[in-house]
């Protein structure tokens, strides 16, 4: 029997940003999520020693890994982290989390965090609403997210009804 592929995504951080505490604030954020090692660089390397190389955790679940490999790569939101919540008090928690200090909202549940990640703060009933069979309904629930940088789920609750 062949193994299964263990499969996680890798963030680049430019160095500068501190990997460790980036994965420790998401950790904090996210209930069931862990960090499960660090790596650091020793004498000799490319980034001072003793600085988080790699740190691996798991957000809910689902493995990521934060590379801290220099000036050569930047984050864009071309990658993003999707976090589906239920309540609004659940978006409100994690948008002001992960703006503050530096973070920037974006258009249509987006934003990016101090550290630079990208991510999308949705309500779970988006992916209903907007594969509706009734397209009037997706087609107002689009037009009133594109208006709003963080989402607010009774203003889309109304605009599914009509």
């Amino acid at each position: 029997m062949t193994p299964s592929p263990k499969i996680c995504t890798c963030l680049w951080f430019d160095g500068s940003h501190d990997a460790e505490a980036a994965a420790a604030l998401y950790c904090s954020l996210i209930p069931g999520s862990d960090i499960t090692a660090v790596s650091r660089y020793g004498k000799g390397a490319p980034m001072p020693e003793g600085s988080p190389m790699v740190v691996k955790f798991h957000l809910a679940g689902v493995p990521y890994m934060l590379l801290n490999g220099g000036p050569y790569y930047k984050l864009t939101a071309a990658a993003s982290i999707v976090v589906e919540v239920s309540t609004q008090a659940e978006i409100d928690h994690l948008w002001s989390a992960l703006t503050a200090d530096g973070g920037k909202e974006l258009q249509c549940g987006w934003l990016t965090d101090r550290y630079g990640v990208s991510w999308q703060i949705v309500p779970a009933q988006l992916g209903a609403w907007m594969t509706n069979p009734d397209r009037a309904i997706s087609q107002r629930v689009m037009t009133a997210f594109m208006a709003m940088k963080k989402f607010d789920i009774a203003a889309l609750e109304r605009a599914a009804k009509g």
